[in-house]
């Protein structure tokens, strides 16, 4: 018997467990493109970063970071283009872009969550549904019945529980990889605007005289690609 025919015979509960294996998955291929895009080699990047901040080159710095399309880039960049009106703003910027990227990172995993507890659960309704279905026939044979009249409608009822649990066993175990890399990238995205702050506060990096408009416009000659961040990563 395969696999199809297993699954009709499970009943109706069958199917909201094929509703959440395929969101579930859908899910999992999201969250991996996001979190691998996200990725990049932390100590290469600020290391550049403050190379350029030091000599007070504000279009540069904006430049490399507009040119490095991960979380820590985009945030760091919006309190570079803040920088002009002082470290208070340039906190603001940094807090509220922070917040955003951390929103996009963990969007989805709350379903996922869902998914690997709701699935099992649903097993569990199917196979309960099943039990009762097998002990009506019980009393409508009037409680004279052989082990062989029961064993297709208990092992018909055991099915959604197995496929429940198929589905939310791997939800769950991704549901918490994907929270660990999340954090990872959180507690990455802290360290290094603590970082950023401490070097503007430091006074190394001087005012420049640029305005935003004319630092998002600036070139990128010194910006390196997303592969070189990113080799040390993988």
């Amino acid at each position: 018997m395969n696999l199809l025919s297993l699954f009709l015979r499970g009943g109706i509960v069958m199917w909201p467990i094929l509703f959440c294996s395929i969101v579930g998955l859908v899910i999992l291929i999201e969250k991996y493109l996001v979190l691998h895009k996200a990725k990049v080699n932390v100590d290469e990047f600020m290391h550049k970063l403050k190379g350029i901040m030091q000599r007070g080159d504000v279009r540069g710095a904006v430049g490399f970071c507009s040119g490095v399309d991960v979380p820590l880039a985009n945030i760091l960049k919006k309190g570079l283009l803040s920088f002009e009106q002082g470290e208070e703003k340039v906190k603001e910027a940094i807090e509220t872009a922070g917040k955003e990227e951390i929103y996009h990172l963990e969007r989805l995993l709350a379903i996922l969550a869902t998914i690997a507890g709701v699935a099992p659960l649903l097993g569990f309704l199917g196979t309960v549904t099943g039990m009762i279905s097998a002990f009506r026939v019980v009393e409508t044979m009037g409680g004279v019945v052989s082990p062989s009249d029961l064993a297709a409608g208990i092992w018909e009822a055991l099915l959604t529980t197995a496929f429940g649990l198929m589905v939310g066993i791997p939800a769950y175990g991704f549901y918490n990889y994907f929270v660990t890399r999340v954090n990872r990238f959180v507690f990455e995205i802290e360290n290094s605007s603590t970082e950023f702050l401490s070097l503007m506060r430091s006074g190394k990096f001087e005012e420049g005289e640029v305005l935003a408009e004319t630092a998002l416009a600036g070139t990128h000659s010194t910006v390196p690609s997303d592969e070189y961040f990113r080799v040390k990563s993988k």
